[in-house]
């Protein structure tokens, strides 16, 4: 997969979630584009409430998807405004960031020694749900819209001291959440899972693109 087939790939579902166009995430200045909330055909299945505020930042362009009171109520408050202003008004909170991998920059990284690794398809990672303390990796729930669908895990002797799992977020998207049990950290393990998954989810054809709190830049 070349970077910018993975790019044409994100844009194209962004789309499709925002309620906007291609162009609109391709703007060449800092501009807002501001779009209903729709629920659209195959759009990801993140939940939303009757009011829903959204907004992206990517590249130059920066979409608001809202409910069309909620659009009344921030568009005047946000038209004219900067960047940072914008992502400073008092209504925005709970910023993620979204990170997709640097292909050209990928090499499959050894796994740290004295641990054993296993990859486990979509069929058996319900039989992973007995073990608690992956939250990040692994859903718990064989009833999810966004499924498990690959988990890299590592053990030692047979305790599981860590997971990356992907979610199929949808059909040409997974995303990737990993967890190391807080004994086991700051040896390598964290990064050689998520390193490993991103190679599987590649090979598969799929973008793999990770997903983490604005407080966890690291």
């Amino acid at each position: 997969m070349e970077i910018s087939n993975m790019l044409d790939i994100v844009q194209s579902q962004l789309a499709v979630d925002l309620n906007c166009t291609i162009d609109d995430l391709n703007g060449v200045k800092d501009s807002f584009v501001f779009t209903e909330a729709k629920d659209n055909p195959c759009r990801r299945p993140f939940p939303r409430g009757e009011r829903h505020f959204e907004i992206l930042s990517m590249g130059k362009a920066i979409v608001i998807s809202a409910s069309p009171d909620i659009l009344s109520i921030v568009k005047p408050q946000l038209s004219g405004k900067s960047r940072d202003e914008a992502f400073s008004m008092p209504f925005i909170y709970g910023h993620a960031l979204y990170y997709l991998p640097d292909i050209n920059k990928l090499p499959l990284l050894p796994p740290p020694s004295g641990f054993s690794y296993e990859l486990v398809e979509q069929k058996g990672i319900p039989t992973l749900y007995q073990f608690n303390g992956f939250g990040n990796a692994i859903q718990y729930n064989t009833d999810c819209p966004r499924p498990d669908v690959l988990v890299v895990l590592v053990r030692l002797d047979e305790l599981i001291v860590g997971m990356a799992g992907a979610s199929k977020d949808c059909e040409r998207m997974w995303q990737v959440g990993m967890d190391v049990l807080p004994s086991y950290r700051n040896r390598g393990l964290a990064t050689y899972l998520v390193n490993r998954l991103t190679h599987e989810v590649l090979n598969r054809a799929i973008v793999p693109y990770y997903g983490t709190s604005i407080a966890n830049i690291a």
